[in-house]
């Protein structure tokens, strides 16, 4: 994509696609803007990059549409601050996002050259502050843990215990519990030892397959 179409895609997204549905926080704005999508997704759909949808990246995984990035993002309630654990690295774009607005990410994936494209990616782009392992992200990453912010980027049939006993006091956790078509965005918040759930409304993501997650027979 030339320069001015860029930067004529991605304020559109901004001004349509969040700030139109209620996206507020200014940081979550301004990474979501700086960040460029094109990176992320493959050669022959970068056309489409800041486009209203999900696109597929390799290994039927997907980019998530740029407003379900910004909304997810903008529950984690970050200030700059934070250790963040992100599950399912998928195309890199999210944890990009995550780099720009918390002290360190730590993320996780199962699928290795998904994850060596997105550690390419991100290195190309400057981030120094995340790591990357490839692993069953359903059992978090115990040995950085706690975690003020926990982001989970597929649906799971429930919350995985460890990713809970892994989030901080005061912490939050976002992921989409459900079934395979389709599930509920919940944003989980951790207060005194109790969890705090909201409902951030219906989404559809791929499988979190693993041992607290989907099983490749379900």
């Amino acid at each position: 994509m030339e320069k001015d179409r860029i930067q004529a895609a991605k304020r559109q997204m901004i001004d349509r696609q969040l700030i139109a549905r209620g996206i507020e926080d200014p940081q979550v704005l301004r990474a979501m803007e700086k960040v460029p999508r094109e990176r992320f997704v493959p050669e022959h759909l970068q056309d489409a990059a800041y486009g209203d949808h999900a696109l597929p990246v390799e290994h039927d995984q997907t980019i998530s549409q740029p407003y379900i990035v910004a909304l997810m993002t903008e529950a984690l309630e970050l200030k700059g601050t934070e250790r963040v654990l992100e599950i399912g690295t998928g195309s890199g774009y999210q944890c990009a996002i995550l780099a720009e607005l918390s002290k360190e990410v730590y993320t996780v994936e199962r699928i290795e050259p998904l994850a060596e494209r997105a550690k390419k990616v991100l290195e190309g782009l400057g981030y120094g502050n995340i790591h990357l392992k490839i692993s069953d992200g359903t059992e978090g990453w115990a040995e950085h843990a706690p975690y003020d912010a926990i982001i989970v980027m597929a649906g799971a049939p429930d919350i995985p215990q460890p990713l809970l006993d892994q989030l901080a006091e005061d912490g939050r956790l976002v992921i989409p519990v459900g079934g395979r078509m389709g599930q509920d965005l919940l944003k989980v918040t951790k207060r005194k030892g109790k969890l705090e759930k909201e409902s951030l409304g219906g989404v559809q993501f791929v499988r979190l397959m693993g041992v607290h997650g989907w099983k490749q027979a379900q």
